[in-house]
């Protein structure tokens, strides 16, 4: 029996509780500063206040690309510090070096590594590739289903449908030249509409389950039509499946109609 194993039963099964969360906060926290940080740091490549080019001033910082990308990944920086300041607090560090140090928590490192994976494929495989709006509502509902109760099945399904369609997306379409593909789009939403379904039908009379369909669409759709609408920021795969239509009817049906054109 490890040291760890001796801290949680000498607690009560409230504290045990806690101290669980507090350690996957603590765990949590520091892959999303890392994550922040590496994405601050890229972004700070991109002019925010205007590049000055043979005497001309390449724009204002509210027309930058970097804007929404700072207010992004500076939000998710603070909030990552805030919640790893609340896991040292309540104990989550103590029992998470405990872990490291002495034991090994089966759980606790398989729930990273799925972690891990979903982000390595969606970073690296889906954003560049797929339309934004089909990768991020696979995302949400991945993680939404995947992690909320802490069921190791499903961690590693959740894991296992974002990275088969990150492998498809990289392995077919691995140069640049090869992104505007979309089968590869069909992909990712088909597995989208069937893991939605599994969740409606596996988590039937759960209110989460029926509020997941409702957050993966609406979030993206609003993300990606804010950035490319509102604050005039370049989008991730603008020819993907769906923002290509939205962005079709926005310029032909909408923006016309609202000129009086």
């Amino acid at each position: 029996m490890t040291t760890n194993d001796h801290l949680l039963q000498s607690e009560t099964p409230d504290r045990k509780t806690q101290l669980i969360l507090r350690t996957r906060d603590f765990w949590g926290a520091l892959v999303l500063l890392g994550l922040s940080a590496f994405f601050l740091w890229r972004t700070s490549f991109i002019p925010l206040w205007g590049e000055n080019r043979a005497g001309v001033k390449g724009g204002d910082w509210y027309n930058s690309a970097a804007l929404v990308p700072w207010g992004i990944f500076s939000a998710m920086f603070v909030l990552s510090l805030v919640l790893l300041r609340v896991a040292i607090r309540e104990g989550g560090a103590k029992r998470a070096m405990s872990s490291v140090g002495i034991g090994w928590d089966r759980v606790e490192a398989l729930r990273f590594t799925t972690l891990a994976v979903i982000l390595f494929f969606y970073i690296a495989g889906l954003v560049p590739r797929v339309d934004f709006i089909l990768c991020s509502g696979l995302l949400i509902t991945a993680l939404i289903y995947g992690y909320h109760s802490g069921h190791v099945a499903r961690m590693v399904l959740a894991a296992a449908v974002v990275g088969f369609a990150g492998i498809y997306a990289m392995a077919l379409h691995l140069p640049r030249a090869a992104w505007a593909q979309h089968d590869d789009d069909w992909l990712v939403f088909a597995l989208w509409i069937v893991l939605t379904t599994w969740v409606l039908w596996s988590e039937r009379g759960n209110r989460l389950a029926r509020v997941i369909p409702v957050i993966s669409v609406l979030a993206p759709t609003i993300l990606v039509c804010a950035m490319a609408f509102g604050f005039r920021q370049n989008v991730p795969n603008r020819g993907g499946l769906i923002f290509k239509q939205i962005e079709y009817q926005y310029y032909v049906t909408l923006k016309p109609f609202w000129s009086g054109k």
